[in-house]
């Protein structure tokens, strides 16, 4: 059966996180011939619009406000209840982020909908999504969907493929207002350490090491190989703890 289905659009650095491109793959399987709708939230992201149609969305809804410029938990939810009461989707699809983590059980538990987290992989059994997770620390995999309500869902990033970007598509883009009450959280500074010139959980290629490079020297040859095959270097959780 057609769905509407929603698609939360994630902001870095004034780019669309891969992610939020490969929720577009997932969300067009859940709607099943329905609509896909981007959503977009930012202070000044109404120029993401149209990549998010060439993407793959039908149209894209747009929160613009200065207290979206940061995420912050209290203003995006206002924002995204908003949405959701205007839209009234069958399904939305986010991220598995830091940003995703946070919002989607606060917005599932707001419109008492389901939610299913750190989805890999997607079906549809009947007519309705069937999602895959890892569970046990990626020892097993369980097999889960929402009986009735809206559906909720982050995936992981990279582990769906982003859909094919199409020059000639074209779609509405709809700016809307939010009423803000009671945003508690302000942002006054954004401290990043960034190691690289590559987000790690967007990269293509990752050369990592663990105890057996035995120094912090021994990272430096690494280093040249995710340098000659472009991608970043990564360290298991041993390694970091002995540096």
């Amino acid at each position: 059966m057609a769905k509407k289905v929603l698609v939360i659009g994630e902001v870095r650095e004034g780019k669309l996180r891969n992610v939020s491109l490969e929720a577009i793959t997932v969300a067009a399987l859940v709607a099943d011939g329905g609509e896909v709708v981007g959503v977009l939230l930012g202070e000044d992201v109404i120029g993401l619009s149209d990549e998010f149609i060439r993407y793959g969305t039908d149209r894209v809804v747009v929160v613009s406000h200065d207290k979206l410029k940061d995420y912050t938990t209290d203003a995006y939810q206002q924002a995204l209840i908003h949405v959701l009461n205007s839209e009234q989707p069958e399904a939305v699809i986010l991220g598995h982020t830091s940003v995703g983590k946070d919002i989607a059980p606060r917005l599932a538990m707001r419109v008492n909908a389901g939610l299913v987290s750190d989805i890999v992989s997607d079906e549809l059994l009947e007519g309705e999504p069937l999602f895959t997770r890892p569970i046990y620390s990626g020892k097993a995999f369980e097999k889960r969907k929402i009986n009735r309500g809206a559906v909720f869902a982050t995936i992981r990033p990279n582990n769906f493929t982003m859909p094919e970007l199409d020059e000639t598509r074209q779609g509405e883009v709809a700016i809307i207002d939010t009423p803000f009450e009671n945003v508690r959280t302000i942002i006054r500074n954004i401290a990043v350490n960034v190691t690289g010139t590559i987000d790690l959980s967007e990269a293509n290629v990752i050369v990592a090491g663990g105890r057996g490079v035995k120094s912090k020297e021994g990272f430096e040859t690494l280093r040249e190989l995710a340098g000659l095959l472009g991608g970043v270097v990564a360290a298991s959780r041993g390694a970091c703890d002995a540096n």
